[in-house]
């Protein structure tokens, strides 16, 4: 099937045009974008009106917990391990497989809403996410969230597996290696991890130096910087996302230099947690740079333009200088950076021929975004939930007009959450 996106303002997001938008029109067939063209006059058998709106690759997500929508507004005047200790892992002990397939489905229908295209999931109960993804034909990268601070490690590396070979093949499905933390695994753990993620080619996705606790933490578990006891584990010989990386020293950024690594940045996270702010400013020099929501517990929630435009400013703010950062270098963070961290930069991430169709229309005629006197300023900092107009993953339309395109009850939805809020968050 054709289908032409026509008249929409394009942020191609490719490096190799001189242009950071201009107005053209984007052919697809089926799955895959055929054509960028001005004025496009051939067949199609769907055409979608983008006159006035801005037409941009869909969001990325590198770093969030589907199953974590239940717990949103839980983490006020508490520190990460206090939230992690009272509330996250008590409830999580009592969930079942259907209320994590519930909440993940909640968590799809936010990110969508708001633009974002593909998600990377660490999780536990990876089977019954990956068929709310299945249901709802989203783009997701799964990691079944392995530790082995119990007697179950071998058990999670046999779920991940059996999942990774069941839907290594489906188009919209990748996997990575998680294992959760430095602090949660053993170090002979760490290393099968490594060993695992080598054997099938896929990256690692760790939580690493998210807070000063953390990093103290490790010290003394291996008696030298984090970096380098990553590097003891195996872990620098993966392509590995580091989420958060909020303190990490200046020797450890040194080691880091020229791997294959993508720091996860999650400023929300970090912020309501108490954390501190990762200085991705001096880190892109050195690594590639993707954002991240966290779970809607301490990130709030999943919209992403809403965590970008926090990124800007932040980085603005500690270093006083508002030449820190700029717009359009946010909006690689959230499109193609995170493209690449997950190893699909070749797939999507950028609107150019031959990739996936997953491309986003905001509409920036709205009170809140009227007048756009800069087109990438205002998609940064200025876009809400309300501005999104049309959402299109590998060639589908989910979201047309502002209206949900999927055969899912919201309200039923909401009910069904809101049931298990009250048995499971007493």
């Amino acid at each position: 099937m054709r289908k032409v996106i026509k008249g929409g303002i394009v942020i191609t997001m490719d490096e190799k045009k001189l242009e950071k938008f201009e107005k053209l029109d984007i052919v697809i067939e089926d799955d895959v974008i055929k054509e960028l063209t001005v004025n496009y006059q051939g067949d199609a058998d769907v055409i979608i009106d983008a006159t006035n709106k801005v037409v941009m690759p869909g969001l990325i997500n590198c770093h969030t917990h589907l199953g974590m929508s239940l717990f949103r507004a839980t983490n006020d005047e508490l520190t990460l391990n206090e939230w992690l200790n009272k509330k996250i892992w008590p409830i999580e002990a009592n969930m079942t497989d259907e209320d994590v397939y519930y909440a993940t489905l909640f968590s799809i229908l936010e990110m969508l809403e708001s633009g974002t295209t593909c998600s990377n999931n660490m999780y536990f109960s990876s089977e019954v996410a990956i068929n709310a993804v299945i249901q709802t034909k989203v783009r997701s990268v799964f990691s079944e969230c392995l530790m082995d601070n119990d007697d179950k490690g071998q058990d999670r590396i046999e779920i991940f597996k059996k999942l990774y070979e069941k839907y290594k093949d489906n188009d919209l499905i990748s996997f990575m290696v998680a294992p959760h933390s430095m602090y949660t695994c053993s170090k002979k753990y760490l290393k099968e991890c490594s060993d695992l993620a080598l054997s099938y080619n896929v990256p690692v996705h760790i939580h690493f130096c998210e807070n000063d606790e953390e990093v103290k933490t490790i010290k003394k578990q291996y008696n030298m910087d984090p970096v380098k006891a990553l590097n003891k584990v195996g872990l620098l010989r993966n392509k590995l996302i580091l989420a958060h990386g909020t303190n990490i020293s200046d020797k450890g950024l040194k080691i880091l230099n020229k791997k294959n690594i993508s720091i996860c940045h999650n400023p929300i996270s970090n912020l309501n947690l108490g954390c501190g702010i990762a200085d991705i400013d001096k880190y892109n020099n050195t690594l590639n740079i993707c954002l991240g929501t966290d779970g809607q517990g301490s990130g709030n929630n999943m919209n992403m333009f809403y965590h970008m435009s926090v990124v800007d400013l932040l980085q603005k703010g500690i270093h006083k200088n508002p030449l820190s950062m700029n717009s359009y270098d946010v909006l690689k963070i959230a499109t193609i950076n995170g493209a690449y961290a997950l190893g699909l930069e070749k797939e999507i991430g950028s609107i150019e021929i031959g990739k996936k169709a997953d491309i986003i229309i905001v509409d920036i005629n709205t009170i809140n975004s009227y007048p756009s006197n800069d087109i990438i300023n205002n998609i940064v900092h200025n876009t809400e939930t309300i501005n999104i107009d049309t959402v299109m993953i590998n060639g589908n339309i989910l979201i047309q007009n502002h209206k949900l395109m999927l055969n899912l009850n919201k309200e039923a939805l909401k009910e069904k959450i809101k049931e298990m809020e009250a048995r499971l968050m007493k």
